[in-house]
């Protein structure tokens, strides 16, 4: 995520379905007020400061690589206020932390990666004894109608040359593959599954201003001059595909990867 040029500020006003289901998932952490928790990919900060509300007698820290985002968490939950919460820039997939954790939170942020395995060595790593991990990401099938409408826009003329050898830039990975990856991983696996969702946004330009804000490996790779013309050229195709409803509000059908799992001893780890 850190390869982007994040607007900090632009996300955390367009994020708000993203949002909406951190808080859902996080109350699955079913949290007593003593834990201490990773936020791991925390973004703008928000949901790693409702933690730390819910936390009396525990803590929070939360990492994310992009600093634009970590500096505007410090920004809005400063130390002084929150003085249970923490903020550091750290990449996902090579964490540094040594069974500091009860707990590990992340929404919206493992799809952006492609190293899973090296992602889960970390978490584990950073949990203690009996801790346990919920994680919420894009799974097998998500924004499908979206993929196919860029997939469309980037192949025409216009766009085509600033497209040469992409690739897909997001990892949307099946139960199958995370139930693999956290048993060699060494943890014990509660649940992985697939959940449909539909994320609603404002008529077009609510729509342009989710993409605006979450699709940066595509607009990023035009110069800034070119970015809004392609981002409302992928409006209007996604319109004629998926039109607004008769409220006038868009809707991206979306598939979130939700797992919950508990760490084992490292006796009983698989290493094939």
């Amino acid at each position: 995520m850190s390869a982007y040029a994040w607007d900090a500020e632009d996300y955390a006003r367009h994020s708000t379905a993203q949002k909406r289901w951190a808080g859902e998932l996080s109350e699955r952490l079913a949290l007593r007020g003593d834990e201490r928790v990773l936020d791991l990919g925390c973004g703008d900060g928000l949901i790693a400061a409702q933690l730390a509300t819910a936390l009396p007698c525990g803590s929070v820290v939360g990492v994310d690589s992009s600093a634009a985002m970590i500096a505007l968490a410090r920004r809005r939950y400063p130390a002084e206020r929150h003085p249970n919460l923490s903020f550091q820039i750290m990449d996902a997939q090579t964490l540094s932390f040594d069974a500091r954790f009860d707990r590990v939170f992340s929404n919206a942020v493992l799809h952006w990666l492609k190293d899973h395995p090296a992602v889960l060595a970390g978490l584990h790593r950073s949990l203690r004894p009996g801790g346990k991990l919920l994680l919420g990401m894009g799974g097998q099938g998500d924004v499908a109608d979206m993929r196919a409408t860029l997939e469309s826009v980037i192949a025409a003329a216009e766009w085509s040359e600033y497209f040469q050898d992409f690739e897909f830039p997001y990892t949307f990975p099946s139960p199958a593959d995370y139930r693999h990856w956290l048993q060699a991983a060494g943890f014990s696996v509660r649940r992985a599954e697939l959940l449909p969702k539909d994320a609603t946004h404002d008529g077009s330009a609510g729509l342009a201003a989710w993409i605006r804000t979450t699709w940066l490996p595509y607009s990023q790779r035009l110069p800034e001059s070119r970015r809004e013309a392609f981002i409302q050229n992928v409006v209007e195709a996604y319109l004629l595909r998926i039109p607004l409803d008769d409220s006038g509000l868009a809707h991206v059908a979306m598939v979130l990867l939700e797992v919950e799992a508990d760490k084992l001893g490292d006796e009983r780890m698989d290493t094939t």
